[in-house]
């Protein structure tokens, strides 16, 4: 993170409205420090929600990996086997 996407809890007081606007504009999150410390990181929503979705594809992948590491994956030949019998009454 740049040192200007830095800055402490009294700058966001004092600007919140341009800090939403710029949030909105270059979709970079801003770190909020507070005496010093790192206490939040703001982002505007639509960053947010591509973030979360992300999210939610890489553990759906996470979990398909972990099932075919298990074994409770079939190839897909042996699926199509399967359905095409029951479909032809077999």
């Amino acid at each position: 993170m740049r040192s200007s996407q830095i800055k402490p809890i009294s700058y966001l007081k004092a600007n919140a409205a341009e800090i939403l606007d710029k949030l909105a504009e270059k979709r970079e999150p801003m770190l909020i420090t507070q005496n010093g410390e790192a206490k939040a990181v703001i982002q505007d929503v639509a960053s947010y929600e591509e973030m979360q979705e992300t999210l939610a594809l890489l553990k759906i992948l996470a979990l398909a990996n972990r099932e075919a590491e298990e074994g409770k994956v079939k190839p897909v030949v042996d699926v199509v086997r399967r359905l095409r019998a029951k479909k032809n009454g077999g």
